[in-house]
């Protein structure tokens, strides 16, 4: 009974994902609701330089994903105290418009930028966080580039700067803001950029600050939550329309959260470490509403991420560390059933693209692996041409994959004539 209770629970959340996967849009970091999937036939499992459909110079260095709404591909770029979000069109490349903004550069660590928070979208506006030690900020644009709204969050107090990326639910853009300095998350109106609710988290301390950026979970029963993952709180849900607490494991973490929630076998997966790696994966069985507490399903330590956002499918797992371990885990229990080391450090995250995964490593090499739970195997490796550790973007039957300073595009059309620096 309960295998089939799981089993029915697992295909219930895949169906949920593959809608939202089957889009044409890619609207946050790791894709619809940060889960990494899509179903997009045409993605080439290998390519060169003269297989990409276009490929643009950007105007700066940044580690920022790019997203894509319809024909519109967003991306960042940072350089000389300036912050670029810039707008092209996805078919062919072309800048259609540009925001400029003015920063004022802050203590980060070697290994960040200030363009590594991810824009999200919805229909009608792009939200972009950003800003310096003083004033970060959320700001929203309309699709063809006109200003809508800002709102100052107030002071950004880290030991390592930004990450953190905002999302959109249902005319809200929600933050994560937990930082050193006064730690909340946020929701503002996504039409006025009015607040709609503010809940104080456990922050004002050197480690608190969480880069993880938050999903939604769909329970069989009751409506969604805001899922956040933070070191002090644990993995929380939040009630989207008012920010007051569902549910909250607190004792999931023992150090600081830098990769975002995952879901998959109705369960919710997150993780933390420092400097050094990963310390530890968990599972947590939701909560409820109605007062069920929320309890852990198990823990994995050896050879966890720290930094990456990782997938489920099915009733499997995949989770790919820094370092360059990878792991096939069968979500419901745990188990191990596969691990190998593919000999590549990696920030960029991977993601399940019909039936593989692809994950870029920081010195430029796409790596391709069958996503299957019998056996590990690896489909293709080869350079990107630069350094990378930005998590592709797929929409449109199009891969999107943003390198240090240039951003392409690979899969179902015909290469484009287009400038390299626009």
């Amino acid at each position: 009974m309960k295998t089939i209770l799981c089993s029915g629970l697992a295909l219930c959340f895949t169906l949920s994902i593959a809608s939202a996967a089957d889009t044409d849009n890619w609207p946050r970091f790791h894709g619809p609701n940060g889960q990494g999937i899509s179903y997009a036939k045409g993605i080439p499992t290998q390519w060169t330089e003269k297989d990409h459909i276009w490929n643009v110079e950007l105007p700066g260095l940044g580690h920022s994903s790019p997203v894509v709404w319809g024909e519109k591909v967003f991306i960042t770029a940072e350089e000389g105290g300036k912050l670029r979000l810039w707008c092209l069109n996805a078919a062919d490349g072309r800048k259609l418009w540009e925001r400029e903004f003015t920063i004022t550069p802050f203590t980060k660590n070697k290994a960040n930028s200030f363009a590594s928070a991810t824009p999200a979208l919805d229909a009608e506006r792009v939200y972009l966080a950003w800003g310096d030690a003083e004033h970060w900020r959320v700001s929203a644009m309309d699709h063809a580039g006109k200003p809508v709204w800002e709102r100052d969050l107030g002071p950004f107090v880290s030991q390592h700067g930004p990450g953190s990326s905002p999302v959109v639910h249902e005319g809200r853009v929600v933050m994560n803001n937990v930082q050193d300095g006064e730690a909340s998350f946020i929701a503002l109106d996504a039409k006025t950029g009015a607040p709609r609710w503010k809940l104080p988290r456990h922050g004002g301390e050197e480690g608190a600050t969480s880069y993880s950026t938050p999903c939604v979970f769909t329970p069989a029963k009751g409506k969604p939550v805001l899922v956040f993952a933070t070191r002090y709180n644990g993995i929380t849900a939040v009630d989207p329309d008012t920010g007051k607490v569902v549910w909250e494991y607190e004792k999931a973490f023992n150090m600081r959260t830098v990769s975002s929630p995952f879901i998959g076998s109705g369960l919710i997966f997150g993780t933390c470490g420092s400097g050094g790696g990963g310390s530890l994966v968990i599972a947590v069985r939701p909560g409820d509403s109605a007062g069920k507490p929320p309890e852990q399903a198990y823990v994995i330590r050896k050879a966890v991420p720290y930094v990456q956002t990782n997938v489920t499918m099915g009733d499997f797992a995949y989770l790919w560390n820094e370092y360059g371990s990878l792991t096939c885990i069968h979500a419901p229990t745990g188990e191990s059933r596969w691990q190998t080391n593919v000999n590549a450090k990696c920030f960029s995250s991977p993601i399940w693209v019909d039936g593989r995964l692809f994950c870029a490593a920081r010195d430029g090499t796409m790596i391709v692996v069958k996503a299957t739970p019998e056996r590990y195997e690896e489909l293709a490796r080869f350079p990107l041409g630069e350094a990378t550790q930005a998590t592709p973007a797929v929409a449109g039957g199009r891969m999107f994959v943003r390198t240090e300073k240039r951003l392409f595009c690979v899969g179902g059309g015909k290469a484009v004539a287009v400038s390299t620096k626009q």
